[in-house]
């Protein structure tokens, strides 16, 4: 049994396709078959079930493939405890970033590190947080960035900062008078919504109990995964929409202007940088963290869960 053979059954399980695994594992396809039937044929057990498509472990392979997940995951720690002995970061670092995270975190923070970190290596993928969470146990991801909490076994979860749900209104809105709203008002006009698999759209539902992001005449639902076109719906159709506090920073006047806050207690999400429970790159993510925290405004750095209302 070798570490290699380990990967490549860890890759077919990830993929769940023996041509996909090979890909990805930079060798023949050929070749990974043939090291997967030597284990299989070392240990005396089938790991994969073949005639399924796409293919899939056997209940024993389950096993073997779990454990094979954290004797690689051990093994890479070694390397880690050299790069730690240079006292410098080194390698690459996957993160996983919620679409109504990315763009108004990111690049600050990216453009921080790699000037702190040269030698480091980052990949950034937005996901929904479903996805993130899959890609972290499947080791297709180190870390992400996305709310909280998410009651997921074998998942870490630090929470960085809290911020808030602010509304964003039309000018020909009925509640545009208002100076402050309350989750009722909301139900006085129409509601656009982020689509079905985003997260924040299960806590704005929370915070209005709405169900629907129809237009004022009732003919079409809209679908959106970003935060900025709900802002143009509302700007160019009316009505009102929910943002996360972070992402009107940069607002001008007279976006300012179209913004409300709840009264208390303020609907909040909690932000935090999410792994496994037996991570690698601890230096890497630890850096990640603090540079995270060293971007955001005062403000969010000063937020306790406990003065606010969280919804998920």
């Amino acid at each position: 049994m070798t570490l290699i053979q380990l990967e490549y059954i860890v890759a077919v399980d990830t993929y769940r396709n023996f041509v996909a695994a090979a890909e990805k594992c930079f060798v023949t396809q050929p070749t990974l078959s043939m090291q997967i039937q030597k284990l299989e044929e070392s240990i005396g057990v089938k790991i994969f079930d073949r005639s399924r498509q796409p293919v899939i472990p056997t209940e024993i392979g389950e096993k073997i493939i779990a454990q094979a997940r954290i004797i690689l995951i051990e093994s890479k720690k070694v390397l880690e405890i050299v790069q730690n002995e240079n006292g410098e970061l080194d390698g690459e670092l996957r993160i996983g970033v919620i679409p109504t995270i990315a763009p108004y975190l990111l690049p600050t923070v990216l453009t921080r590190f790699m000037d702190k970190y040269p030698k480091m290596q980052l990949q950034i993928w937005e996901y929904t947080t479903e996805r993130i969470v899959h890609e972290l146990k499947v080791g297709l991801l180190d870390c992400g960035i996305l709310s909280t909490p998410l009651h997921e076994a074998g998942i870490i979860e630090k929470p960085l900062f809290y911020e808030n749900f602010v509304a964003y209104i039309s000018e020909n809105s009925p509640l545009f008078g208002k100076k402050m709203l309350s989750s009722d008002d909301i139900g006085e006009d129409k509601l656009w919504l982020l689509n079905e698999g985003h997260c924040m759209r299960g806590q704005v539902l929370n915070i209005c109990h709405h169900k629907h992001n129809y237009d004022s005449s009732g003919r079409f639902e809209y679908n959106t995964g970003s935060v900025e076109t709900l802002k143009k719906m509302v700007d160019i159709n009316s009505g009102i929409t929910i943002l996360p506090e972070l992402s009107i920073v940069d607002y001008n006047e007279d976006q300012l202007n179209r913004i409300r806050y709840f009264k208390a207690p303020e609907p909040v999400r909690e932000i935090s940088l999410v792994t496994t429970q037996n991570f690698v790159k601890k230096q890497a993510i630890e850096a990640l963290s603090r540079e995270i925290m060293e971007a955001i405004p005062e403000k969010f750095k000063s937020k306790k869960k406990k003065e606010v209302l969280s919804f998920q």
